[in-house]
C-alpha cells in the first residue's frame, strides 16, 4: 500500500477498500434520506458503512469520515450492564441501546491525512469487533452462567430489506 495520505473519500473509495481486504460490498440508497451507503458482512454479521461529513467545494461526493454501523434486535429487556461493559473495555467501537435495537458502531476519521495501510487496519479492527460481539452477547446472555443477567433475551441480526443469500453476504471468514 502506498504512503500517500488519504484526506477525504468517496463511497467508491471505500468500496475499493473493503473488497481489497475480501469483503462483498454493495451500494445501498436510504429510501427514507435519499443518501448513499455501502452494505456488507463479517461472520452472517451485517453491517452498514455511513459516509459522515461532506466536503465542501469538491464536485465530486467526498467526505472526511464515517461510519461502520451494525444493528442487532434485541427480543427482551437487554441489561444496561451489558452495554456498559462493553463500552468501558473496547476502546474502538461504541454499543447503543435504542428500543428494541441495540446498535455497534465505530467512526473513522481522515481528518489531517491518514495512509491506505491506516484505514485498512480500522477496516481489521471492525472486522474483530464485530466478530467479538457475537461472542461477547452470547456468553453474557447464556441462561444460568449469566448470573441472572440477560436470561429470556435474544438478540438478532435485524436482517435489511435488501439481504439476500445469492449475494454471499455474511461469508467473510477472512480475519
Amino acid at each position: 500500500m502506498s504512503d500517500i495520505l488519504v484526506t477525504s473519500l468517496t463511497l467508491d473509495d471505500l468500496r475499493d477498500l473493503l473488497q481489497q481486504a475480501g469483503y462483498r460490498v454493495e451500494t445501498v440508497t436510504d429510501p427514507v434520506a435519499n443518501v448513499a451507503y455501502l452494505r456488507s458482512a463479517t461472520s452472517g454479521l451485517s453491517f452498514d458503512i455511513r459516509p459522515g461529513n461532506r466536503l465542501v467545494g469538491d464536485e465530486s461526493v467526498r467526505f472526511a469520515d464515517m461510519a461502520f454501523v451494525s444493528v442487532l434486535q434485541v427480543n427482551g429487556e437487554l441489561p444496561r450492564d451489558l452495554v456498559n461493559d462493553w463500552n468501558v473495555a473496547r476502546r474502538f467501537s461504541r454499543l447503543q441501546l435504542s428500543g428494541p435495537f441495540l446498535a455497534l458502531c465505530m467512526d473513522i476519521s481522515v481528518v489531517g491525512g491518514v495512509t491506505k495501510s491506516h484505514l485498512r487496519a480500522h477496516v481489521e479492527i471492525w472486522d474483530q469487533l464485530a466478530q467479538e460481539l457475537i461472542v461477547y452477547l452470547r456468553d453474557r446472555l447464556r441462561g444460568p452462567q449469566a448470573n441472572g443477567t440477560g436470561r429470556g433475551v435474544e438478540v438478532d441480526v435485524a436482517a435489511p430489506a435488501s439481504d439476500d443469500p445469492a449475494t454471499g453476504f455474511g461469508t467473510h471468514t477472512s480475519h
